[in-house]
């Protein structure tokens, strides 16, 4: 473009010489920079007015422009371009595609939808959503002023666990705010009336026990809700997308939790603060919550636990405290656990991972210690019987190991023994008892001979045990008394 010192130059030649291609020698430009100058001078300074291009893709613009009216411009230009042809277009796609995408740009502009920047005030407004990935349901919920983000898993999208995860989300805000923004998810909607949204009964019940108001988007407008929108598509891309596999539905919970608290404890680009000390802020503006959590779903089924300190439910044992023996207990299920509470106080008496039909779960705590190990005990019913078990643990460790090697002659070996004792008494007898169980040896016979080796017997050791001997002292020479004789 030439500048307005340029522009006067070429002027002053053109009227010293008066041909376009001499002023355009002179000024060292060419003769139509020239002639365009020149005509714009002679109109006035004005750029002269250009006759309108033709197109090929004119005598069916109107045609375009009308379906695209029609359409709300979301007609796609592959559509349009078999009516186009039966309308006498004859041009390439990509030049129809040039005329649709200029019809759609006209027929924004002047159907604009007032869409402004959303003004959020402290205390106001928590928008919520579902999303799903890699199998599992996310819950995203963001409190507007603060941008404080809650993010959690689940199983499924039902109007119970919504409601459980959105009293969570209360419960870690420490408050209530007065509006709850959803898009019209059929867990919360009962139905909608000329575009009003009918919310479910339980969801009324829910917002009345909290406070708040529930509000809707509107139908087919992520737009409405894109500050949670962004969440879910942020969650899936950094918490999902870095750390799945998820071992189970816990862990997913746990890392989602580490989650928040790191992004709520950065300085977030948007109000270029950090949530969590926004939130401190705004707590204060927020309603109260509820003294108690009001019953979500279905009625909590009921169990009475039996002898075994055990309550069944779905074909399996669970255990509880043996103190409600007799009693009647609540048993539901909540993110992946097996609540047991008592209907009394409402504690949770036990909290139990599923486990398959059949099986048992049970925890050590309830039954006051870990299982002991399984132990008959000997129940002497004779004389020999009882005279013998009189020895202490010995005799019965040896009884309990000769009915075991089967020796069914068991009963007269106790007679023979109940005579070594009056003859050798009670310690040695023990003490033979002792060394038969160690070495297995399991009739009466074999503790006599043991008594007649007497005291002399080897005693063994565990393996790894140090010799220790006394080796008697020798004498010893110098190593010059075993000289053969003079080398010379």
């Amino acid at each position: 473009m030439k500048s307005s010192g340029e522009v006067m130059d070429i002027i002053a030649a053109y009227r010293e010489v008066g041909t376009y291609r001499g002023a355009a020698a002179m000024c060292g430009t060419t003769h139509k920079t020239v002639r365009r100058i020149i005509e714009r001078q002679q109109a006035g300074g004005k750029a002269p007015v250009r006759a309108p291009r033709k197109h090929n893709y004119d005598a069916v613009a109107g045609l375009v422009a009308q379906k695209v009216t029609a359409t709300q411009g979301k007609i796609s230009a592959k559509r349009l371009l078999s009516a186009a042809r039966a309308a006498g277009y004859t041009g390439s796609a990509r030049n129809f595609r040039r005329l649709v995408a200029s019809a759609k740009k006209t027929w924004r502009r002047e159907h604009h939808r007032g869409r402004r920047p959303a003004v959020w005030t402290p205390g106001e407004m928590l928008v919520i959503d579902w999303g799903s990935v890699s199998g599992l349901h996310v819950f995203c919920a963001v409190l507007a002023w603060s941008r404080v983000r809650f993010v959690r898993f689940a199983a499924d999208e039902r109007a119970a666990t919504t409601l459980g995860l959105l009293a969570e989300c209360f419960e870690e805000l420490g408050g209530v705010p007065r509006v709850v923004l959803a898009d019209r998810m059929g867990c919360l909607k009962g139905g909608v009336v000329a575009n009003k949204v009918v919310p479910t009964a339980d969801y009324v019940r829910f917002a009345a026990h909290y406070g708040f108001r529930p509000d809707w988007c509107e139908a087919a407008d992520p737009e409405s809700k894109g500050i949670v929108e962004n969440l879910v598509g942020y969650a899936k891309a950094d918490l999902v997308a870095a750390q799945a596999p998820f071992t189970g539905l816990g862990a997913a919970n746990a890392a989602a939790r580490q989650w928040c608290a790191e992004v709520n404890g950065v300085v977030h680009s948007e109000i270029c603060a950090v949530p969590a000390e926004r939130l401190e802020a705004e707590r204060e503006l927020l309603s109260a919550l509820p003294s108690l959590r009001p019953a979500i779903g279905p009625a909590p089924v009921t169990r009475k636990v039996d002898r075994l300190s055990c309550v069944r439910f779905g074909s399996a044992r669970y255990s509880v405290p043996t103190r409600l023996i007799g009693a009647r207990v609540a048993v539901a299920e909540s993110g992946g656990r097996l609540l047991i509470t008592d209907p009394a106080t409402g504690q949770i008496v036990a909290d139990h991972a599923p486990v398959a039909p059949g099986e048992a779960a049970v925890l050590d705590e309830h039954y006051g210690g870990p299982r002991p190990a399984p132990r008959r005990a000997a129940r002497p019913r004779t004389e020999n019987e009882k005279a013998f078990l009189t020895l202490g643990g010995v005799a019965e460790r040896w009884l309990t190991g000769s009915a075991a090697s089967g020796n069914t002659r068991l009963a007269g070996d106790l007679a023979d023994l109940a005579a070594l004792r009056a003859a050798h008494g009670d310690d040695t007898v023990a003490a033979a008892l002792e060394r038969a169980t160690a070495f297995r040896r399991w009739r009466a016979a074999d503790v006599r001979a043991i008594l007649a080796a007497g005291p002399g017997t080897p005693q063994p050791r565990p393996a790894g045990d140090a010799l220790v001997l006394d080796l008697p002292a020798v004498p010893t020479r110098p190593l010059s008394a075993y000289t053969i004789g003079d080398a010379s």
